[in-house]
């Protein structure tokens, strides 16, 4: 089996994306090695590749166009006028105020979404109060690891809209046909599991008081974090979150497109005076700019699924496997989770692991036994595993970026074992008993 040439290309590409080389790159180069060890000519490696990227063509035109509405909605300024609120909310109360992140984090990934990008705007003016209230911002690290993971994990809206779709694209291309709406009524599980892990993170592990020195931030983020601060819901910002609401309305409506939710979305904030129409290239720039590295990741990785479908290396792989986990699933789904979390952890990106994964779980599920259901389970949970906890993904990165504006934040210990642990260890335990009983 480790002479397979889907298994020494994915050896290959961890190896790579631990050393951090380049995603893209590791890819190209692991689906080359892949390619050449199964015999094909370069040509049609370089020619499979590339025909495969349209498989995820749809999925990185979603994240360019959510990357521009998330830029329209930086440029009106309405995180800001939500991090003033959040203070006065508060009222002095650390837990509430982690409570908070955490959903307004939720809210970056469906109702309003931007992803990370309302990190930077909203966290540093917080920092100073944080430490008034001598909050552990490991805390808040795991609240807002969980609103950036967990809705798209469970939830179909937004990211979550993506992020399922990948799931039964791929799982339709290797020869399970899934439909789209049938993957939240399974991925509500992970869910769940990633809801215990911000309970126990920020209830039990990180509720103690914890000091940090008082480190004199600049006078915006002073006045931005004041309580006193002025608040005040422009004409703008509400034009900005009518466009945000409108689209995901349209992502839920029988349209069901997010694309055309997200066009809709800045098409309002531009006839409504939100965004001008000179700020539009800046807006479409600024969008591929936070997101089209990962659409970029996207298109790649599902030419690479097509290298490793084409190698004919999955078969043989499906059945050595088989015999060595001799038919039980409890093995199966163990190693197949397992799997999952090294080469997340190695890519930095759950939703660029799916097209690597479902081309060898789709067979291997079925060879094994496991329900279409308990197949979506592993493909789901085994992709969303390393998006917390791995250094290399945006989860991680984007609440270190805004938590560290002071030099008090640690990107490893405070930040990625964190929630590698309140977030990996559930998931595990929960992808494995629900793939067994599902």
């Amino acid at each position: 089996m480790l002479t397979n040439p889907v298994v020494l290309s994915v050896i290959v590409m961890i190896v790579l994306c631990l050393l951090k080389l380049n995603v893209i790159l590791s890819l190209i180069i692991a689906a080359l090695v892949g390619g050449l060890l199964a015999g094909m000519p370069i040509g049609d490696i370089m020619g499979t590749l590339i025909g495969g990227m349209g498989g995820n063509s749809s999925t990185a035109l979603s994240y360019i166009l959510l990357g521009a509405l998330a830029a329209c909605l930086h440029k009106t300024g309405i995180a800001e006028v939500l991090a003033k609120k959040i203070v006065q909310w508060v009222k002095g109360k650390g837990i509430i105020l982690v409570v908070v992140l955490a959903i307004v984090s939720c809210f970056s990934q469906n109702l309003i979404p931007v992803h990370i990008a309302f990190i930077p705007i909203m966290i540093p003016p917080l920092v100073a109060v944080m430490n008034k209230l001598k909050i552990d911002r490991r805390a808040v690290a795991s609240a807002l690891t969980f609103g950036l993971k967990a809705p798209y994990v469970a939830l179909p809206v937004g990211y979550g809209w993506i992020f399922h779709g990948i799931i039964s694209d791929q799982m339709s291309q290797n020869g399970m046909a899934i439909a789209q709406g049938d993957v939240w009524k399974v991925m509500w599980i992970p869910g769940l599991a990633m809801v215990i892990g911000l309970i126990v993170a920020i209830f039990f592990s990180y509720r103690k008081a914890r000091d940090y020195e008082d480190v004199q931030l600049s006078q915006e983020e002073v006045a931005a974090a004041s309580e006193e601060a002025p608040v005040q819901m422009t004409r703008t910002h509400w034009v900005a979150l009518i466009g945000a609401v409108s689209a995901l309305a349209i992502q839920l409506s029988p349209i069901g497109s997010l694309h055309l939710g997200a066009i809709v979305g800045m098409a309002i904030m531009l006839v409504g005076g939100a965004i001008k129409w000179k700020d539009i290239d800046d807006m479409i720039n600024s969008g591929i700019g936070m997101m089209g590295f990962i659409a970029f990741v996207m298109l790649v990785a599902a030419g690479y699924g097509a290298i490793i479908r084409e190698t004919g290396g999955v078969e043989a792989l499906v059945q050595a496997a088989s015999g060595l986990m001799g038919g039980s699933q409890f093995i199966a789904s163990t190693v197949l989770i397992l799997v999952g979390l090294v080469i997340t952890m190695g890519i930095g990106t759950s939703f660029g692991t799916i097209p690597i994964i479902a081309a060898i779980y789709v067979p291997l599920a079925t060879a094994i036994g496991f329900s279409p259901q308990a197949t979506i389970l592993l493909i789901g949970t085994a992709a969303a595993l390393g998006d917390a906890g791995s250094p290399a993904s945006d989860s991680t990165l984007g609440p270190t970026a805004g938590l560290n504006i002071d030099g008090q934040h640690d990107h490893i210990w405070d930040t990625c074992v964190p929630t590698f642990i309140h977030y990996n260890i559930p998931l595990v335990i929960f992808g494995i008993i629900a793939a067994m009983i599902l």
